[in-house]
């Protein structure tokens, strides 16, 4: 395993959280997949670097100081795994999307901070990112930032984030 192979899966994860999206083309395959895009918009599920790219703009669109501490990188052959924390703080409308690309769910900001541990799995190719998915603790994430339980109001608050969104 080269170490080239696991740098490249942690920069990939650092200029998503940066925003430094141009840079992405460097680190990520032009036919890399993200198969965690299935619920995000559908500019995220197109291959390639601009997919990526919308991904990182939809997730700091809702969180703000976005960062990923990372634990711990193993790989195996072409295989990459990053143990680490995601945190941040919600300053806008999380939007869930259905398979047809239409507004699912919309969770309003609330301006809470959250820390949740993820694994994300990479597959390397020619020094780029090809394919990339997720284990994700979304309940814990969902708990942090006040979504569950929900309470009335918070339902309402949903309710009209969801129709704002898909009015956009």
């Amino acid at each position: 395993m080269r170490t080239i192979d696991t740098d490249i899966c942690v920069r990939s994860m650092t200029l998503m959280a940066s925003g430094d999206l141009d840079e992405l083309a460097q680190v990520v395959h032009p036919q890399a997949v993200n198969r965690e895009a299935k619920a995000e918009p559908p500019a995220c599920r197109e291959p390639g670097p601009a997919a990526f790219a919308a991904t990182a703009r939809w997730l700091r669109a809702a969180f703000a100081d976005l960062r990923f501490d990372i634990h711990d990188v193993v790989a195996d052959g072409d295989l990459v795994a990053v143990h680490c924390t995601m945190s941040g703080r919600q300053v806008g409308p999380f939007v869930a999307y259905d398979d047809h690309g239409e507004v699912d769910q919309a969770f309003p900001p609330t301006g809470r901070r959250f820390a949740i541990t993820q694994t994300h799995w990479f597959r390397v190719r020619d020094d780029q990112v090809l394919e990339h998915w997720a284990n994700r603790d979304d309940l814990g994430l969902a708990t942090q930032l006040g979504w569950v339980p929900p309470t009335p109001a918070f339902l309402w608050r949903m309710a009209r984030a969801k129709r704002r969104a898909r009015r956009q």
